[in-house]
Order: structure tokens, then C-alpha cells, then sequence
């Protein structure tokens, strides 16, 4: 059985593979960066429940219901999508968790030193992909008890011309990608905005906009590829300890969206 999806419709074509987005083309130009070529392993991963590299924490977070163990940008990650629908247009795709379920850690033993991963709340995360006209709007829908803390992150890889001469505008200012990858690893922050435009170069441009997530984290450190990265919180750069006073906190029920426009 095919494991990649694909939605189409006259000019674009999507490719998901087991909920990864993998393939954004218009007139057979791709969009997104190919898993196995340099800069990354993968096209796309959700950040969940945290977001930035926890070891400096000890791997831990601190939550009313007791510590949990958790690897950069957490354990959602780790557990496979479930395929609910789809059709040319759509597709919804599901994982779900159950509380303080041990999830094996693929970072240890090379990258880490925590084996398995736990959270103590249980929680489903949806992914819905609607393709229209030019657009690919991809929404998140993540479904828990009142009162969970967490974090979203949402890790998309946008292929570039290996030139180095892309841009990335917000709010009428443009930053060089030699900018971004001076950073390192990370991430050139861009707080409170829902929208950005990726200048292309032997491509059309890509307009990004989002719901509920209000920044973005910016990261690449080749010219092949760039991740534009919506997120609730940027973690870099501070001396926040990862605990629930420095997360958002569930109303039961939380809706974001990222989408893109080829324009």
C-alpha cells in the first residue's frame, strides 16, 4: 500500500508521506526541501510539548503532575501519524497519547543521554492538510484537559537556489540568509508576527501566514535549503527554565494554522 498521499488540482500538487509534508509543486517547480539532500533530514516535524534543546534543563520539565523527560523539541516527534481521510483536496491525519507512556528516545544513545521520553498528560494532535488554488493550509489542532502546558512548533524546509541570495521579508524588512545562518544554530528569532514572505530566486516567492502561533524562528546552515518555523515561544537565548510557568497552557481545545501562498 502507497504510503504518500497526494492532493492536486490544476497548477499544484502536494505530497504527504505518514503525515510528513514532503512536496509542494506548481507546474512541476518544488517548494520544499527533499529529504536526503544536504541542510536536513527531514521536510517537515511539529515541536511537541516543548520547543529548544531541554538539556540544558537536564531533559526535564516541571509540571503540577510531576516531571517529565523530554528531548529537544519533545516527543510528538517520535510517535507515528494515523491517517483518518483524505481526498484530492484534503487530508487529516492523527496522532494520540496517552499519559506517562514511555516513547523510545531515537537520540539516544549518539545525541542523548535519556532513552525514553514521558509526559505526563494525555493528548491527541491533528494535522489537516487543505489544498486550494495556490494555497496549502495546514492546521493543528491539538485536543487535551484544561490546564496542560505546552509548547507548539511547526518545522517546515522551504528549498532555495544554492545561490545564498534569498531574502526573507517581514514587515518591509529584509533579512539575508547569510544573516540567519551567522546565528547558528540557534535560530534567527522574528517575534510577534503572523507573516512572511520567502523571496525566491529561480522561483516564485512564498508568502507565510499563521494563526495562534504569533513568531517565527528562522534556521538553515547551507544555501540549499531554509526553515521557516512558526512558534509560541522562542527559547533561544534565555535563561528560561523549561516548566509550566514559561508555557502556554491548554483550554482543552487549541487551533492553529500555517499556510502557504505560491505567489
Amino acid at each position: 500500500m502507497n504510503s504518500i498521499v497526494y492532493l492536486k488540482n490544476n497548477n499544484c500538487e502536494v505530497a504527504i508521506e505518514k503525515g510528513e509534508f514532503i512536496s509542494f509543486k506548481k507546474e512541476g517547480l518544488e517548494y520544499i526541501h527533499q529529504k536526503g539532500s544536504k541542510g536536513w533530514g527531514n521536510s517537515d516535524i511539529e515541536m511537541f510539548p516543548v520547543i529548544g534543546p531541554t538539556s540544558k534543563n537536564k531533559y526535564t520539565i516541571h509540571t503540577k503532575k510531576g516531571d517529565a523527560t523530554q528531548d529537544q523539541h519533545g516527543l510528538l516527534r517520535e510517535l507515528e501519524y494515523v491517517l483518518v481521510s483524505s481526498d484530492e483536496k484534503k487530508a487529516h491525519y492523527i496522532k494520540e497519547y496517552q499519559k506517562n507512556t514511555k516513547v523510545r528516545n531515537s537520540k539516544f544513545p549518539k545525541k542523548s543521554t535519556e532513552k525514553d521520553l514521558s509526559w505526563p498528560f494525555d493528548f491527541t494532535f491533528e494535522k489537516k492538510f487543505l489544498l486550494e488554488n495556490n494555497t496549502l493550509k495546514i492546521d493543528f489542532i491539538i485536543t487535551s484537559n484544561k490546564g496542560m502546558p505546552y509548547m507548539l512548533g511547526y518545522h517546515p524546509a522551504f528549498l532555495l537556489s544554492n545561490s545564498g541570495k534569498e531574502t526573507v521579508i517581514v514587515n518591509g524588512k529584509k533579512i539575508t540568509l547569510s544573516e540567519i545562518q551567522d546565528v547558528g544554530h540557534n535560530a534567527y528569532p522574528v517575534l510577534n508576527t503572523e507573516k512572511i514572505v520567502l523571496e525566491n530566486i529561480n522561483r516564485n516567492h512564498l508568502e507565510i501566514s499563521t494563526t495562534g502561533f504569533s513568531n517565527f524562528m528562522l534556521w538553515t546552515q547551507v544555501e540549499n535549503m531554509l526553515c521557516i518555523e512558526p512558534i509560541t515561544q522562542y527559547t533561544s537565548y534565555t535563561d528560561q527554565k523549561f516548566s509550566e510557568d514559561n508555557m502556554r497552557i491548554s483550554e482543552g481545545k487549541n487551533y492553529f494554522s500555517f499556510k502557504i501562498k505560491i505567489l
